[in-house]
């Protein structure tokens, strides 16, 4: 049974930093692309970032810079290292994989992913 587990979350001041991790059971994150989304009350939910099988990262254009996206294939855990945070990114963050070895086209489209955790709420104020 696949599970994935958010934690992390917290509320912080603008400039602050927070680092997400997202442990899972039931796959091998070196098989999965793995991403992270947020969703904001009244918003779609929108890819953050994600991270291939080979590695290779992408990034939401409000978040390059600031976010880091990175997995530990032994210990089968996803993190997003989040700087200098903005109230903007006020939202539930919710981790995904997708099937073993699939071919994501667009990592930001949910539907890519078959796995999702329960979130955990980043809070930014000013």
């Amino acid at each position: 049974q696949v599970e994935l587990v958010e934690s992390g979350g917290g509320s912080v001041q603008a400039g602050g930093s927070l680092r997400l991790s997202c442990a899972t059971s039931g796959l091998h994150v070196y098989a999965r692309v793995m991403g992270w989304f947020r969703q904001a009350p009244g918003k779609e939910r929108e890819g953050v970032a994600h991270i291939d099988t080979d590695m290779s990262t992408s990034y939401a254009d409000s978040v390059k810079g600031r976010f880091t996206i990175s997995k530990d294939n032994t210990k089968n855990t996803l993190y997003l290292q989040m700087s200098s945070l903005q109230p903007e990114d006020t939202a539930m963050y919710y981790c995904a994989a997708s099937l073993p070895w699939r071919n994501v086209m667009d990592w930001r489209n949910p539907e890519q992913y078959a796995y999702w955790g329960q979130g955990t709420q980043v809070t930014v104020s000013s």
